[in-house]
């Protein structure tokens, strides 16, 4: 008979290579072991107490371990939930099983696809139809940001007072700063999705006045965007400039980013905003935006801009490339920024709030 456990994490979402969520999910549930948890997963974790579920509800099986994952949510976590005689289910994705006299608590991350919603993509109606049912049962919502609250309330009319925003953190042992010789090149890191601004980008970069450095786009290639962003770099006659790096591997990350004479993240929305975060650690100057979670990341050791205007975006790379005394300024601050971010103080706060619904 599995052990009796009252609270149970929810980890069928992690993976081999988590990304993402899974990656959250992964790194929180290491601070939460006091709260003697059942983790429900399909790896191996010897030092907590585990109940086997399936290995196909992961990202890594695309919308057919999405779907899989919701029918699992609905109709069997309930079921463990009861065997394992749970007081709190903890989730760190906003999917819990609706009307099944379970009590959960969700960590919810964005709602991007609402305020940049996409023809024909399910993840329109899952945030239109089931994520709202989710947060209104939840005994409690956790966010990652002050602006992801934000969009909460407004979005779902869901009271301030259900929601503790807690900050997220990065791997410090990973992304640190390397004293490698710099190159002459602006990085950015991150999907290719219209919402992420790129066309914007690329156009600041081609007004640069220095025709001396270079454009380095790391992330997945997307046969939806990636074939418009080659065309406009075509066109503007930089073609030489710009690298399409495609993804890059975890452990490369960091050598990429030391190098770069800035990194660009003129992105439109974002949740929390991994790559800021990671460029300040490894002491590389953040050019990103005024709007949503970015400016409660960087604080004030960042350049921000309004991502909808390029001549501000443009400006603020050409400042990056005349300025070597602000440049080792943002160095010097981003690095002492990042430091005051980490798995720990975001794995306290997490158990602060269960602690109050167990």
């Amino acid at each position: 008979m599995p052990a009796l456990s009252k609270l149970i994490i929810n980890l069928s979402i992690v993976f081999y290579q988590p990304t993402g969520i899974s990656n959250y999910a992964q790194n929180i549930f290491t601070y939460l072991n006091f709260l003697k948890p059942t983790l429900l997963t399909a790896q191996s974790y010897p030092e907590f107490n585990c109940y086997p579920v399936p290995d196909n509800l992961t990202p890594a099986q695309g919308t057919k371990g999405h779907f899989n994952r919701l029918v699992w949510t609905q109709f069997q976590l309930p079921q463990i939930y009861q065997k394992l005689r749970s007081h709190l289910l903890f989730s760190p994705l906003p999917e819990a099983p609706l009307y099944a006299n379970c009590r959960f608590v969700v960590m919810s991350h964005d709602l991007i696809p609402l305020r940049f919603p996409k023809r024909f993509s399910p993840l329109t109606p899952y945030h239109r139809y089931y994520i709202p049912q989710v947060l209104r049962q939840a005994q409690h919502i956790i966010c990652n940001s002050q602006a992801t609250a934000n969009d909460i309330i407004d979005f779902y009319q869901i009271p301030a007072s259900k929601i503790t925003p807690i900050l997220l953190a990065h791997d410090r042992t990973h992304f640190r700063f390397l004293n490698l010789p710099k190159g002459n090149y602006f990085l950015y890191i991150g999907r290719q999705d219209p919402y992420k601004n790129l066309q914007r980008a690329i156009a600041a970069f081609a007004a640069l006045p220095n025709s001396d450095y270079e454009l380095w786009l790391a992330g997945p290639s997307d046969a939806r965007y990636t074939p418009v962003l080659q065309k406009q770099v075509e066109e503007l006659g930089i073609t030489n400039r710009v690298k399409f790096l495609n993804y890059v591997s975890y452990s490369e990350l960091p050598k990429i980013i030391n190098r770069a004479i800035a990194l660009v993240f003129p992105s439109l929305w974002e949740g929390f905003g991994f790559p800021v975060l990671e460029a300040m650690a490894c002491g590389t100057p953040v050019i990103t935006s005024n709007l949503s979670s970015l400016p409660e990341v960087t604080g004030d050791v960042a350049i921000l801009i309004d991502p909808y205007n390029t001549a501000e975006i443009t400006a603020a790379m050409q400042m990056i490339a005349e300025d070597f005394g602000l440049r080792s300024r943002l160095s010097t601050q981003g690095i002492a920024r990042a430091n005051q971010f980490s798995w720990e103080k975001t794995g306290q706060a997490t158990a602060e709030v269960l602690s109050r619904y167990l």
